[in-house]
């Protein structure tokens, strides 16, 4: 099995996703050691966030070949999902603006005791509060740069502070395989890279990071998605993401 305790290692031929118009993207290869920093980079349209989701077993591939941790794809697309987790997906992985950020951060800890030992009591405050902390220390966000710290809204956020949000909820239950979507968008050039040194740490700390990015820098493993069939307008690349969300909900029910 081609896995560490927390990276999983990808290995892809050919693959490609089709949807409701058309092909997404076609002839994908991506071969990245457990741990590896992974840029997608192509035109709006090109299929970038469908190569997430078929990644993460959200979305089937409907041509060539693939695994993912060991397991292959669309095979083994539920054993994949459970392996990896989502960020900064719209209609998928949103953050909702109403919610404070420790609303968030206790419903996703409370998400991952399902299955798991049952804790009370103040050992199960200790055990959630760890889990919290750790998860916000992998996306370096610091609760007390926030105007009203852990009760912050998420509607209050900078658009950095968001981004570390959803990759803290995304990495909590380590998953082997992180998936962020449109990394850099409306970030200056200091943000990318502070957005990028976030996924840097997240990496080097063994977890594998697929990320669609504008801009790549010079460690990242680049796979493109080539290039779009038309070139959409902005109102057309919304309803790509729109389409694309419907159609990953379609397949897995589930984010």
């Amino acid at each position: 099995m081609e896995t560490t305790r927390q990276g999983a290692a990808i290995n892809a031929r050919g693959i490609g996703v089709k949807g409701p118009r058309g092909w997404a993207f076609r002839g994908v290869d991506l071969t990245a050691e457990p741990g590896a920093l992974i840029a997608v980079q192509g035109p709006s349209g090109s299929g970038r966030t469908c190569l997430l989701l078929a990644l993460t077993g959200r979305m089937r591939i409907a041509e060539g070949h693939a695994t993912v941790a060991g397991f292959p794809l669309p095979k083994r697309m539920g054993t994949v999902r459970a392996r990896t987790a989502l960020a900064h997906v719209p209609g998928i992985a949103d953050l909702e603006p109403a919610l404070t950020v420790a609303e968030h951060l206790q419903e996703q800890a409370l998400l991952g005791h399902r299955g798991a030992p049952l804790l009370w009591g103040r050992r199960r405050r200790e055990a959630t509060r760890a889990l919290v902390d750790a998860a916000l220390a992998a996306a370096g966000l610091d609760p007390d740069t926030l105007p009203k710290g852990l009760r912050t809204c998420v509607r209050d956020l900078e658009r950095l502070e968001a981004l570390r949000l959803s990759v803290a909820l995304a990495v909590m239950h380590q998953p082997r395989l992180l998936a962020v979507d449109d990394l850099d968008l409306k970030l200056s050039a200091e943000e990318r890279a502070a957005a990028w040194q976030m996924l840097r740490d997240v990496a080097l700390a063994g977890t594998t990071v697929v990320a669609v990015a504008s801009d790549a820098p010079a460690d990242a493993l680049v796979v493109s998605t080539g290039t779009a069939a038309a070139t959409p307008t902005a109102h057309d690349t919304h309803d790509t993401h729109e389409e694309e969300a419907a159609h990953a909900f379609a397949e897995t029910g589930r984010a």
